[in-house]
């Protein structure tokens, strides 16, 4: 029985990931979201919630980790990353176990991982998708959102794998300039894929 082709799918912030994961979605593929899944296990009853506050009670706040408070510890703890991250990572970890699981007659599943490379998820998945843009597009969008400054996104990009980089490592890119491209990119790579044999 031929299994689902996995996948996954990248790119640095403010590239239009989940522009293009939505796209996937409307053309019927089954997303995994890994921020959503985070955001989940930070929540209200989530998985993460218990063992965290067992290591650093003033991370959680209302029965959730509170974002604000992780990052007060995460600035004053350097080690604290590592800690989180034996937490969280085997977490995520088997919630995509289980999604993969529970999608078995999919023919297309997406792994949606914004840390693919970085956390090696790259290893689950048949094939990786990055997606581009310039990065005058790339900082003009991120900082339109007005969420973040400019230093703020400087720090997270150089924590990121350069997008050069992820693209030297993809199996295939999609350059995000505009929707009705992005859309129609998509779609071509899903008919690729869907007549492409598997093991």
């Amino acid at each position: 029985m031929s299994r689902p082709f996995i996948l996954g799918l990248t790119g640095s912030i403010g590239m239009g990931k989940s522009t293009t994961s939505s796209f996937f979605m409307n053309n019927g593929v089954p997303v995994w979201d890994a921020d959503a899944t985070v955001h989940q296990l930070y929540g209200k009853h989530g998985a993460a919630v218990a063992p965290i506050a067992a290591l650093y009670p003033q991370a959680v706040v209302d029965g959730m980790v509170d974002r604000g408070a992780l990052r007060e510890v995460l600035k004053a703890d350097p080690a604290a990353l590592a800690r989180i991250e034996a937490i969280v990572h085997p977490l995520t970890a088997a919630s995509r176990t289980g999604f993969i699981a529970d999608h078995a007659n999919a023919p297309i599943l997406l792994l949606d991982i914004p840390l693919l490379f970085e956390t090696g998820a790259d290893q689950v998945c048949d094939a990786v998708l990055v997606v581009t843009a310039p990065p005058e597009i790339q900082r003009a969008r991120v900082l339109s959102r007005g969420t973040m400054s400019p230093e703020q996104f400087e720090m997270i990009r150089a924590k990121q794998l350069p997008d050069a980089e992820k693209r030297a490592r993809a199996d295939y890119v999609i350059e995000t300039l505009d929707l009705e491209t992005t859309a129609r990119d998509v779609r071509r790579l899903i008919d690729q894929i869907r007549e492409k044999p598997h093991a």
